[in-house]
């Protein structure tokens, strides 16, 4: 259904085709020379979408730090798996700290009396969670403490009515454990033993502030890359289908688009780039592990019911402007031709007496 973006515009047909070689052409009993090969002209839809190569990922990363005194990791949410809200990230001398959902970081044990942004998310998730019987505000009352309470209780944790760091983490949505600590390379210090460098595992002791879980949000993304030139054909909302591994194609948009260019690693292709987040629509049917290639088809306009040829079939005609050499009844005439849109390989043409299945005449394969 896409192919890869052709020829951006005339001003580019032109430069192709002035450099374009074809070998000598028979003569026709008229004494004129017909071309090598031709190709029909069609009538039919055409668009300027375009397919790149992606990357299966998930939305996000960041770092849960441990809170509190410190002391020596029991348990951590493995790798891989889902926490929402509510549930367990890790443990500290056998204590979880739960995650909640929230912009505001927890830096500080909430009481009565209390006021701000960090007292609405907890009391919006206390409500949430089903613990109610106050208003929903930035004012932490004696009726918030209550609510506290009863979530403390269903913890069988201590019930102080008020709640700090070392209970509470916040992010903005269910997260997905990338990895234990600061997940980049070998051995945690202390007793246990971790996976790479920054890496944690129970046994090992761990200082307030210190990365506990590398993680990220749950929702499956995909990232590409654009050229800078095209830059401008993708913006947030494009619609797209992702071609994932198994053959699956699922519909999404592009949900962020990068304002910084990058050439990149690729030493083969230093062309200038921006970087695209693409967001499924219905992320819960994707399937695939991470870093996994995927194809991405961005789509474009689309003009229907055209006569199109294609590009390799444009003339650059001596005084000026495009043609096509329409070959008929053993003839060969050029035609000049308006252009208008590029796109699939083709371009949309339009020219005195251009019909539907007139053949034009095109290089040889």
């Amino acid at each position: 259904m896409v192919a890869v973006v052709a020829v951006a515009g005339a001003g580019a047909a032109a430069t192709a085709l002035s450099t374009r070689q074809e070998p000598p052409r028979p003569e026709t009993a008229g004494g004129r020379s017909l071309p090598p090969a031709t190709a029909p002209v069609t009538r039919g839809d055409l668009s300027d979408s375009s397919r790149r190569d992606g990357t299966l990922g998930h939305l996000g990363e960041r770092k849960i730090n441990a809170a509190g005194a410190g002391g020596t990791l029991t348990w951590l949410a493995p790798t891989g798996s889902v926490v929402e809200r509510d549930g367990r990230l890790y443990e500290v001398d056998g204590e979880p700290v739960r995650l909640m959902y929230g912009e505001e970081p927890m830096y500080r044990t909430l009481r009565t009396g209390d006021k701000g942004r960090d007292v609405r998310q907890l009391e919006e998730n206390l409500a949430a969670l089903g613990f109610t019987g106050f208003d929903v505000d930035e004012e932490f009352t004696a009726k918030t403490a209550a609510a506290v309470k009863r979530w403390q209780k269903s913890h069988d944790l201590k019930q102080t009515g008020t709640v700090g760091p070392d209970r509470i983490a916040f992010a903005g949505s269910a997260i997905r454990v990338k990895a234990a600590g600061a997940g980049t390379g070998s051995g945690g210090s202390g007793s246990g033993s971790g996976s790479g460098e920054g890496a944690l595992a129970p046994g090992d002791r761990i200082a307030p502030g210190s990365p506990v879980l590398t993680v990220t949000g749950s929702e499956r993304v995909v990232r590409l890359s654009v050229p800078v030139s095209e830059a401008g054909s993708v913006q947030a909302g494009t619609r797209v289908r992702v071609r994932l591994p198994d053959g699956t194609e699922l519909p999404g948009k592009v949900s962020a688009v990068g304002r910084t260019a990058s050439a990149g690693d690729d030493p083969q292709d230093r062309t200038p780039k921006i970087d695209i987040t693409v967001s499924f629509d219905a992320p819960d049917k994707v399937k695939g592990v991470d870093q996994s290639p995927v194809t991405v088809e961005i789509a474009g306009r689309t003009r229907h019911d055209v006569l199109s040829v294609p590009v390799n079939a444009l003339l650059a005609l001596p005084d000026g402007g495009f043609g096509v050499q329409v070959v008929e009844h053993g003839r060969a005439r050029d035609v000049r031709v308006e252009l208008g849109m590029f796109g699939q390989g083709r371009v949309e043409v339009a020219g005195d007496g251009l019909r539907e299945g007139l053949k034009v005449g095109v290089p040889s394969v």
